[in-house]
């Protein structure tokens, strides 16, 4: 075995047993636990021990493999880790979601779900709920059966309910959402006892068969431990909520996707509780990563167009040949790639919302065209000469200073004033810094489900180097960093996003006569600054220019001399 190893003679699922009874507070007969208890030299750290050494492994190689279900037993001692480090814990979201994952992971499960509700709560309105490995109707099905069926049935009778097939248990079989989801295995434990605070569900299996006696068992310690700490956690939750101050735009809107509870994104909601519901033109402000095109699409949702189409246009991402046909449509001939009838993006967004990305590089000639779509609500397509009508809600978004490009003749006044009957800055993350937190454990999550990785968290240093640097790329730059520390996490075997893979040092760095130190991140940040600057002097600050010499777009060079506050010497 590898170095580190500490193997018991005994059978590793008799170990793994122990670790089981000391998460849930009970021991083998005859035998106290002992903790601290000295091992061999080369252990690598253990939770608590007996007189037989529990198994703690590493790492798993192939001269391991004699070991049987070795993997199983390290991902059991996982998840009991995480239920003794439960009390600790000041968040219940990625705490739980870890658990949770772990739980499913270990059952073999394909679906797992877990809810707390408030003594007397509304089951429609749940405090807390997570889930695992379920779409958002997959979630809406297993919230139906709260009130009826196999959840229904845990909660009034207090007992875990298992079952190999709800199809066939006659108990089951004539529910809707069972004959619907054609539902096999289940396993549901209650949370608490008088009265149950939740459900923790899980739903089928991975491999054919029903969940086994060690399963259930696992689920009620798995619910002792949360109920035994659900009360307070709650209770801090609430607090948390009622000091909350984007709290009441949260209950009106649909906001889910907006992360953050700054002043800062109090007030900014507060602007979308206004503009959403109304039937007219939004202008976005901001700079480049700060969420325009999240922020379009929640005014979207949230307006008397929701069921229609959100159609996105990148008015810097075309070049100016093309751009007119794609917004407007084009018949055949109209140019020379126009082989057929080419329906634009006004079109496309019928009955809808039209987002107009980075609407400051739109050429002048689509200016006009725009104008006019903004106050008759016609247009012409590109090549014909008859008017059609259209029923669109336009949102725009700029990071460029519309009020400069009107003084230097790039943009139309008249559009400018068209489009700003209610304009809505974005702050940057320099503005809502208290959100960055929130933020990265967020990304992580969302990085953790797309890449298929173990449950990460952020270390507390990870956290605290996050919330204390600057961002210029805003929230963009912060996801991708999180992104890449939690690739990086994982293929160190990690269960936590350490400070140093969020921001590498070492690799890349530039060599410098001068003393001081930097991150990885602030070598490119100076690096990419100096060249910006110099490029700009070379071409006499022509930005178009300067774009094709470093192979980026027009709109990037704005965003980059934005971002390093960059200023032309007069």
């Amino acid at each position: 075995m590898t170095p580190g190893i500490l193997h018991d003679r005994r059978s590793d699922a008799q170990s793994a047993a122990e670790v089981s009874n000391a998460a849930s507070g009970t021991h083998p007969r005859g035998v106290s636990p002992k903790v601290g208890a000295t091992a061999d030299s080369g252990e690598r750290g253990r939770i608590s021990t007996y007189p037989a050494r529990l198994v703690y492994v590493d790492r798993i190689t192939p001269e391991d493999a004699h070991v049987p279900d070795l993997t199983h037993v390290l991902r059991e001692r996982d998840l009991y880790r995480r239920l003794l480090d439960l009390g600790a814990q000041d968040e219940l979201d990625p705490f739980l979601h870890e658990a949770l994952g772990l739980f499913v992971d270990l059952a073999g499960a394909r679906r797992g779900y877990l809810e707390l509700q408030d003594e007397g709560g509304d089951h429609d309105a749940p405090r807390f709920w997570i889930a695992r490995g379920c779409s958002e109707g997959e979630v809406a099905d297993i919230r139906a059966t709260l009130s009826q069926g196999v959840i229904a049935e845990a909660i009034a009778t207090r007992t875990t309910i298992a079952t190999a097939s709800a199809l066939e248990d006659p108990r089951f079989r004539n529910r809707a959402s069972v004959r619907k989801n054609r539902i096999e295995a289940i396993l549901c434990a209650p949370i608490g006892v008088d009265p149950p605070l939740g459900v923790l569900y899980l739903q089928e299996r991975l491999q054919p068969g029903s969940f086994t006696d060690e399963d259930v068992q696992r689920a009620e310690t798995f619910a002792r431990h949360v109920a035994a700490l659900a009360d307070r956690l709650l209770i801090r939750r609430r607090r948390r909520e009622e000091s909350d101050p984007t709290l009441p735009f949260r209950s009106k809107l649909r906001v889910d996707g907006l992360i953050g509870r700054s002043a800062a994104m109090a007030r900014l909601l507060q602007e979308v509780a206004v503009v959403a519901p109304r039937d007219v033109a939004v202008l976005l402000t901001g700079a480049s990563g700060t969420g325009k095109t999240q922020l379009a699409r929640v005014i979207h949702d949230n307006g008397p167009r929701s069921a229609g189409p959100f159609v996105e246009l990148n008015c810097a991402a075309l070049p100016e040949t093309l751009l007119e046909s794609e917004l407007f449509g084009a018949l055949p001939g109209a140019h020379s790639t126009a082989a057929r009838k080419i329906e634009g993006k006004v079109a496309a967004a019928e009955r809808g919302t039209l987002f107009l990305d980075e609407i400051g590089e739109l050429p002048l000639a689509a200016q006009a065209k725009l104008l006019q779509l903004l106050q008759s609500k016609e247009y012409f397509p590109l090549g014909g000469n008859r008017v059609v009508k259209a029923d669109v809600r336009v949102i725009a978004a700029t990071n460029v200073d519309l009020k400069a490009a009107v003084t230097s003749r790039k943009f139309r006044e008249d559009l400018r004033y068209r489009l700003q009957v209610i304009p809505i800055r974005v702050p940057s993350l320099a503005e809502r810094r208290e959100d960055i937190a929130a933020l990265a454990a967020y990304f992580c999550a969302r990085a953790c489900e797309t890449y298929d990785l173990p449950q990460l968290r952020l270390s507390p240093g990870a956290r605290r180097a996050a919330e204390a640097a600057e961002w210029p790329g805003n929230v963009r730059e912060l996801e991708h960093a999180i992104q890449a520390a939690a690739l990086r996490a994982a293929g160190d075997g990690l269960v936590q996003i350490e400070r140093r893979h969020v921001f590498p040092e070492g690799a890349g760095e530039i060599q410098s006569p001068v003393v001081e130190r930097l991150t990885f991140q602030q070598a490119t940040r100076r690096f990419q600054k100096q060249l910006l600057l110099d490029t700009l002097e070379e071409t006499g600050w022509n930005v178009t220019e300067t774009a094709n010499l470093l192979d980026i777009a027009r709109a990037h060079v704005y965003n980059l001399i934005r971002a390093f506050g960059i200023e032309r010497q007069r």
